[in-house]
């Protein structure tokens, strides 16, 4: 085994730690650390595809932003604010598991049976992951959806405030308290 196949299937497996850490951990803390861990060992991904830019920006805005805005939430919440662990939905957890489960085997099983052989790869080109080479591919085949993409988040940012906006001004009296003061005020003079 080559040291690239190595570096490959260890940032493999640790990304593939950090997905079932997010998923299985009942601890919010411990689930963005999982997170973290996936993000860090794909931007190992990346650098294995000699993408720098892509690997940089992996970790600049997930690792960076994300990860830190969810801990901030976790911070804002209390790290004790995870969902109750009841019984209720316990028979569509287990079934949606068990078709993901079935779902994901048959699609491996596909991709063993399609691979006969080694597939030998082209070789990059030396400008490929580069910045100069990302940024012609996105502002020229890829314009129009990386626009649309920047006004939908664009639109989500306008509806977030607008529903912050909206709650500002909800009472914090009880139904009963609001009844008595519309009460009181429609017997003025």
């Amino acid at each position: 085994m080559t040291l690239g196949a190595a570096y490959f299937y260890v940032c493999a497996l640790l990304a593939l730690g950090g997905a079932v850490s997010v998923v299985v951990s009942k601890s919010p803390i411990r689930g963005a650390m999982g997170l973290l861990l996936l993000i860090l060992s794909i931007a190992g991904l990346f650098l294995a595809l000699h993408a720098q830019f892509l690997a940089a920006i992996q970790l600049i805005v997930y690792a960076g932003a994300i990860v830190i805005l969810f801990l901030f939430v976790i911070m804002l919440l209390g790290p004790s604010a995870s969902t109750p662990s009841d019984r209720r939905g316990i028979v569509g957890r287990t079934v949606g598991g068990g078709l993901f489960g079935l779902v994901g085997l048959g699609t491996l099983w596909a991709v063993v049976r399609g691979t006969s052989g080694h597939m030998p790869m082209k070789l990059p080109e030396p400008a490929f992951g580069g910045i100069d080479a990302f940024g012609s591919v996105l502002f020229g085949d890829w314009l129009v959806p990386f626009e649309l993409s920047s006004a939908l988040l664009m639109v989500a940012v306008v509806g977030a405030i607008a529903v912050a906006r909206g709650r500002q001004g909800i009472s914090s009296m009880s139904k009963a308290e609001i009844d008595a003061a519309k009460l009181g005020g429609e017997e003025g003079p």
